[in-house]
């Protein structure tokens, strides 16, 4: 394919984006986080349940997925609420989710 036509195609945000995406998701338990996320808010104690490790190693992995701009978060009283904050990132697990995982084939 023409080199002018492959530069058009993808746009170097989009790119460094994913590639930031992808880096922070790399991680087991980061991408374990992020399917129990799905598309909902989930609050940090859930999380934790649902994961099964401390509060401690989950909110240190909560805060990498934040600073990569992947997870949004919500207070409602004395809870903070998590969720995917990129469409393309649900879409993305959902992806993962039919290809990876046995349970959803």
């Amino acid at each position: 394919m023409d080199t002018k036509v492959d530069h058009i195609l993808y746009d170097d945000t989009d790119i460094t984006k994913a590639a930031r995406c992808l880096k922070a998701m790399s991680h087991p338990l980061r991408l374990k986080i992020l399917c129990v996320l799905g598309n909902k808010s989930v609050s940090v104690q859930d999380i934790v349940e649902q994961v099964g490790t401390s509060q401690s190693n989950i909110s240190q992995h909560l805060s990498i997925l934040r600073e990569k701009n992947i997870l949004g978060s919500k207070k409602e009283a004395n809870r903070v609420y998590y969720y995917i904050d990129d469409t393309r990132m649900t879409q993305l697990i959902e992806m993962m989710r039919d290809v990876f995982c046995s349970q959803h084939r």
